[in-house]
């Protein structure tokens, strides 16, 4: 399929977006990670304040390791912040940790998509670890019935990233929110948190894009969307 012309005309903008994706979150967080914030309170702090503000209590804030390998874990209620936010009293870590918040914020409130994504990670993960086998297989062997399945798999990898659009987006606007609402970044500080988080959305809507023409190709390659030829 890589040697496909019509794979590579479909992925390739797909792919620059990706890597512009990624070079424009690392290069923002590392503008606004050198720019402390006026109060001086790190990640960590701001992650309490902003779930005690929302009356969202037996959330643990633990440690992790990597770059920005934040995450907020719904199974256990951990909400995990690497070092450099987790200590870090930059606006970007600030960033960060209330956009982890707002997940936090959107378990505890019964947040519908966050829901739907959580319940779509197992089969998510399996169309993932199906798709392309069932599809390469499919496609040397002009298999219709493997095709068709490798399609279904991949269709729930592909649900699963425009699920996790209004999930990130959702909790950016929480943490976007809540940082001058509980005092924690004044109203023009708010504005570099903003550019971060943006910045970060972009790879969400990067890694949707690049699954949806992908998902289009295969349709395509089928017959399933008109001519394949």
């Amino acid at each position: 399929m890589i040697f496909d012309p019509l794979y590579i005309i479909m992925i390739v903008p797909a792919l620059i977006l990706s890597v512009y994706a990624q070079i424009k979150v690392k290069s923002t967080y590392a503008k606004f990670s050198k720019v402390s914030t006026y109060r001086g309170i790190t990640g960590a702090q701001a992650a309490r304040e902003i779930l005690r503000s929302a009356g969202v209590h037996g959330v643990n804030i633990e440690l992790t390791r990597g770059f920005l390998s934040d995450h907020y874990d719904p199974r256990s209620r951990v909400l995990r912040l690497s070092e450099s936010v987790y200590s870090g009293d930059s606006i970007a870590s600030v960033g960060v940790a209330a956009h982890e918040a707002g997940h936090a914020i959107q378990h505890a409130h019964g947040y519908a998509p966050l829901k739907l994504r959580s319940a779509l990670v197992p089969i998510s993960s399996l169309g993932s670890n199906l798709a392309w086998p069932l599809l390469i297989i499919g496609f040397i062997f002009m298999a219709q019935s493997l095709i068709l399945a490798g399609i279904v798999f991949f269709s729930l990898a592909v649900l699963f990233q425009i699920v996790t659009l209004p999930v990130e987006f959702n909790a950016s606007s929480r943490a976007l929110q809540a940082l001058p609402a509980s005092g924690i970044l004044s109203d023009t500080e708010v504005g570099g948190a903003r550019k971060v988080l943006s910045a970060a959305a972009l790879t969400y809507v990067a890694a949707a894009t690049a699954a949806v023409l992908q998902l289009v190709y295969f349709l395509l390659r089928a017959g399933l969307l008109g001519n394949d030829d």
